[in-house]
């Protein structure tokens, strides 16, 4: 069965998954999938199981997506509440809530059942916690204004693996395009004592057509991890993602989405515009642009609702929660994190000192 985590801070919410047990044949315990071994694990006994044959993951038709046919059922699932930070754990009928992956804390209580579209795709983690925990020292590490404490008191509980909701989209995209653009210029006006250059814009008008075509571009569909982090956290090989299994997520949390496919596609709409522009201007050679209305159509558009696999760390400095990410495939790390007011003023006061002896060499000399 397969469970969901959903994740919300300051007050918006978030869904996370987890999945139905698989027993082990040989002591009966729980497996988990191992990231690491890319099969599934006893962590009791030491057992190990294959996953059988995978399948690359389908692209669907957008408007059967817009249906919304394929639905977790109400009896698949329990929902539990984090007081903390708000979150929304959903976990499958036989599992607990033990802590939240956002905020850490354990205050986690059940509360009303909630459904959503089942995820098309997973693409799986290929590097287990600890890992996981050595690119997340690392990228600390770097960070120079972070105090000490955050660099050195990362530990396993900070960090989590996460399957984060997102919605790929295909399309074919015919554009007619009407604008206007300008070129600079200069040239020597006057004479004499007027003699001077001045600058000037030559305008032209451009129209035509543009016909493109996007491959799975990823709009994230939580808001915890943001379009933003994922971003920066990418690129992800959502081409390669496999048909969706519940024992992918054994061991692992994931949160449901928080906007839906329409909202989602809309996004993607938006974002495929910006990208045309600065498509159909790569065209011309030009300076400024006055104008350029655009007027696309999509069509043979279809998406996946894929988990990508994220470790999300937290952690807590004078009062305040932290975030950072971990892709989960290539170990990127982005997030946020605490600044050392010592380490900024420090480095103030070194650079008006370095100021004040350049200062007095000029005038010196």
């Amino acid at each position: 069965m397969a469970e969901r985590e959903f994740s919300a801070e300051s007050g918006t919410e978030r869904i996370k998954v987890e999945t139905e047990n698989v027993k082990c044949s040989g002591c009966g315990a729980n497996m988990i999938f191992d990231a690491d071994l890319q099969m599934l694990y006893c962590p009791h006994c030491g057992s190990k199981k294959e996953l059988g044959a995978t399948r690359t993951a389908q692209e669907k038709d957008l408007m059967a997506g817009l249906s919304a046919d394929s639905v977790w059922k109400p009896d698949e699932t329990v929902v539990f509440r984090c007081d903390n930070c708000g979150a929304k754990v959903v976990l499958s009928k036989s599992e607990t809530a033990k802590i939240c992956p956002f905020c850490g804390t354990a205050h986690v209580q059940k509360t009303e059942e909630l459904a959503g579209l089942k995820p098309d795709a997973v693409l799986p983690f290929t590097f287990g916690h600890d890992k996981a925990l050595e690119y997340s020292k690392t990228w600390a590490k770097k960070r120079f204004f972070a105090p000490r404490k955050f660099k050195k008191n990362l530990s396993p509980e900070n960090v989590n693996g996460v399957y984060t909701p997102c919605f790929t989209f295909d399309s074919h995209t015919y554009s007619v395009y009407r604008g206007r653009i300008g070129k600079h210029h200069t040239r020597v006006v006057g004479s004499g004592k007027n003699r001077r250059t001045e600058t000037y814009t030559v305008w032209r008008n451009v129209s035509g057509t543009y016909s493109d075509y996007f491959d799975d571009l990823a709009i994230t569909a939580g808001d915890k991890c943001g379009q933003k982090e994922l971003d920066k956290l990418s690129p992800y090989d959502t081409n390669s993602g496999k048909e969706y299994k519940e024992q992918y997520l054994l061991g692992f949390m994931a949160y449901h989405y928080d906007h839906e496919l329409s909202e989602c596609w809309e996004t993607a709409k938006t974002r495929m515009d910006k990208i045309l522009r600065q498509r159909i201007l790569r065209q011309y050679d030009y300076d400024v642009v006055d104008y350029l209305n655009v007027s696309t159509k999509h069509e043979n558009v279809t998406y996946k609702y894929v988990m990508l696999p994220v470790y999300v760390g937290n952690f807590t400095f004078r009062q305040k929660l932290y975030n950072f990410f971990v892709n989960g495939t290539t170990g990127k790390t982005y997030g946020k994190y605490p600044k050392s007011g010592l380490k900024i003023g420090g480095l103030i006061l070194l650079g008006l000192g370095l100021a004040a002896v350049i200062a007095y060499f000029l005038l010196k000399g």
